[in-house]
């Protein structure tokens, strides 16, 4: 361990179970010295095992649900008082479709159904930010990360709505990341992960197929729930304090490929 988060706070949104990419980074920004608060909305809590992270990682649970403006005022105040001050880094790690748990195609959606999507997966982020900037609740050089796929700039039909939601989601990032660096000198970003077998990316049909085809595609491999946590601290710590507005690719490579030998060995 390098001690990269040494003294920081911060808050982590997300982790549902030991395979959630939020897991595993709440795992790391701890060995790697920092303090925080884990915080789901309360249905993910009574379906996951958050309990169990928090004790091993010494941290409190507030529960508040990302899309209500009321639940994060009192999730990000309470944090403030428990971590005894502001906040150096925060992980937006939320999405969810509910078209794609009910099987319905993008071309016929219900339209209920996708603005519910856009509002936990894309708009929650905006809510995020919005309380944070207005409660001045970021330390300066702070750092916020969402995380992203990259089916918000190139067609994966199975994936339906939450393409559009991430794509919302990363001009989010883009936008509101400008005023956090003017005002406050917080840094704002969106990780690209490879495709990774968590609860959500387990849902998406034919993702097994999908996830091998990555793995044979990318160079590097695919980048594991790990590996994206390893990346996550990295960019909470001041080693990247100059990296902001960014859509960053944390995929082995696979979103510069146009072929590889082993696909191609596949089709001759």
């Amino acid at each position: 361990m390098y001690n990269l988060l040494k003294g920081k706070k911060g808050i982590i949104f997300g982790a549902l179970n030991e395979n959630s990419i939020a897991w595993k980074t709440a795992q790391r920004a701890h060995e790697e010295g920092a303090v925080f608060v884990l915080t789901n909305a309360p249905a993910s809590i009574r379906m996951g095992e958050l309990d169990v992270l928090a004790k091993n990682t010494n941290s409190q649970i507030i529960p508040a649900d990302a899309t209500s403006i009321e639940d994060l005022e009192n999730l990000v105040e309470k944090s403030m008082e428990i971590l005894g001050g502001q906040i150096d880094f925060v992980l937006h790690s939320i999405g969810m479709s509910v078209n794609v748990r009910k099987n319905k195609p993008y071309t016929d959606p219900n339209y209920d159904f996708t603005e519910k999507g856009w509002n936990v997966s894309a708009v929650s982020f905006h809510k995020v930010l919005n309380v944070l900037y207005h409660k001045k609740a970021m330390k300066d050089w702070g750092s916020i990360v969402a995380l992203t796929y990259m089916a918000a700039q190139r067609v994966f039909p199975d994936y339906n709505d939450m393409a559009d939601n991430k794509a919302y989601l990363e001009s989010i990032a883009r936008s509101f990341g400008y005023y956090f660096g003017r005002d406050f000198k917080v840094r704002v970003n969106t990780i690209s992960q490879s495709p990774t077998p968590t609860t959500a990316g387990n849902g998406v049909k034919g993702f097994d197929g999908f996830i091998n085809f990555s793995e044979k595609m990318s160079p590097l491999g695919n980048a594991s729930a790990a590996d994206c946590a390893d990346y996550t601290i990295s960019l909470f710590s001041d080693l990247t304090k100059k990296v902001t507005l960014q859509n960053l690719f944390h995929d082995g490579g696979f979103s510069n490929m146009g072929v590889s030998d082993a696909v191609m060995d596949k089709f001759e």
